[in-house]
């Protein structure tokens, strides 16, 4: 959660009452919004509407809706003022002008089970969706403060299913060149790491936060519907993990890197050590005060085997901490035999069991919704070579199991350089420009 301001206001009453029975229905333009959930984890929901306008355009928009029983979490995309149990979202400055027959759409994330009723599209009820048609409620007078807020908290992995990481120091290729070259336009901005003031974060550890590149190559990439995922760790340090030294403080670090690039979103690449404890207390307490999607991406010791027995006891303290992760195998330089793509199928079969280990209440489908899978492209640094096949059995793998993320390592070596070897502007590997990147693209979940 970026910027957000909060102002209370005086007590509001809300008087609803009886059976109300509304077929949805638009206004004489036509504008109506539908109700999806992006994703599902049990104990809460990314949801979103998508707003169409109808046969005149939308020169503003507001949606507004009742939740009764769970608790509204971050949002992106527009303003909200929420009620008691209602909530009303406005259209942001950059998505309130909506042409005729065109859409728009906000997300948000809910705690609990309950979804939105009685909703209302600049003042007449929704039409579309999956919005319910009937709603139950019994009188009530809610007392208590207004809270408006705006976020400038971008979509998290439940919509962001392709998300490839790239080195955000090198300042070619730019993310908005990227997505204007691909339409692939989620990110994973690697690394955010502790600088030599210690536990004060900057990109590489040396790249200011407040960068200006780096800060409006973000902006301009939400400006095209777009999100960055914030990955710490690496294979270089400092981590900030290391370098700082409380809960706390590792928290507050993880605020600032967060809200210099308007994300809601962190990956936490372990590769070295960790104060496991700090780290997953640190992690709770932005999924508690903020919504924040949180991902692990770990070694694979094996093919056969998973992940290494480190990343398990970091992953089992997190789930002792009550943290929601999604699990992201690097699907990269490890011992195997045979076909590589087939070694790197087996790998994510291996992790998914691990993780039906660690956390033996969730069904299969929930676990494989917190799976991530993240091959290198072209030659890795150990000998294994991503080939363009291989990559597709990754692909293919993810499509069948609906996992929750596919990304790659990364979007500044997807171009081809035969004979190359390993490096951190091409692939190694015979390859059209951008052909991993378009490959990976595909994927919906």
């Amino acid at each position: 959660m970026a910027r957000f301001a909060v102002f209370a206001a005086g007590a509001a009453a809300a008087l609803v009452a009886g059976l109300v029975a509304i077929a949805p229905s638009a206004s004489a333009a036509g504008e109506s919004a539908a109700f999806s959930q992006d994703s599902n984890w049990g104990s809460g929901y990314q949801g979103k509407y998508t707003i169409t306008a109808g046969t005149t355009a939308l020169a503003g928009w507001k949606l507004e809706f009742d939740l009764a029983g769970a608790t509204m979490g971050s949002f992106w995309d527009a303003s909200l003022v929420s009620s008691g149990n209602h909530h009303t979202f406005t259209n942001r400055d950059y998505n309130g002008n909506v042409g005729a027959g065109a859409s728009t759409s906000f997300g948000f994330l809910v705690s609990g089970s309950a979804v939105p009723t009685n909703c209302k599209l600049n003042g007449v009820p929704c039409g579309g969706g999956s919005n319910p048609t009937t709603t139950t409620s019994t009188t009530t007078t809610t007392t208590g403060p207004t809270t408006t807020t705006t976020s400038d908290v971008p979509p998290t992995p439940g919509s962001a299913r392709v998300a490839p990481y790239i080195d955000i120091t090198m300042p070619t290729p730019s993310l908005v060149d990227v997505a204007n070259a691909t339409g692939q336009k989620h990110f994973t901005l690697a690394f955010a790491l502790g600088s030599s003031a210690g536990c004060d974060p900057a990109w590489g550890g040396t790249v200011p936060l407040n960068d200006s590149r780096i800060v409006n190559d973000a902006k301009a990439l939400k400006a095209q519907g777009g999100s960055v995922i914030v990955a710490t760790g690496g294979a270089m340090g400092p981590y900030l993990e290391h370098v700082c030294s409380t809960a706390d403080a590792l928290y507050n670090a993880y605020v600032k890197v967060l809200d210099a690039v308007g994300s809601n979103s962190i990956d936490v690449d372990v590769e070295a050590t960790i104060p496991q404890s700090i780290v997953n207390t640190a992690l709770k307490r932005l999924q508690d005060t903020r919504g924040t999607t949180v991902s692990y991406t770990m070694r694979i010791q094996g093919q056969d085997y998973g992940m290494d027995p480190y990343s398990v006891d970091v992953l089992k303290d997190a789930a002792a901490k009550g943290v929601t992760v999604l699990v992201n195998p690097m699907l990269m330089n490890f011992g195997y035999t045979g076909n590589w793509g087939d070694a790197m199928v087996a790998a994510s079969n291996a992790t998914l069991g691990q993780m039906r280990a660690i956390w033996p209440s969730k069904t299969d489908a929930q676990l494989k919704a917190l799976l991530g899978l993240t091959p290198m492209i072209g030659r890795n640094d150990t000998g294994p070579t991503t080939t363009q096949d291989d990559a597709r059995k990754v692909v293919d793998y993810a499509k069948a199991n609906h996992v929750g993320r596919i990304a790659f390592w990364s979007a500044g070596r997807d171009k081809g350089c035969p004979g190359g070897g390993v490096s951190p502007t091409c692939s190694g590997i015979s390859q059209a420009t951008w052909e991993f990147t378009n490959l990976f693209k595909s994927y919906t979940g």
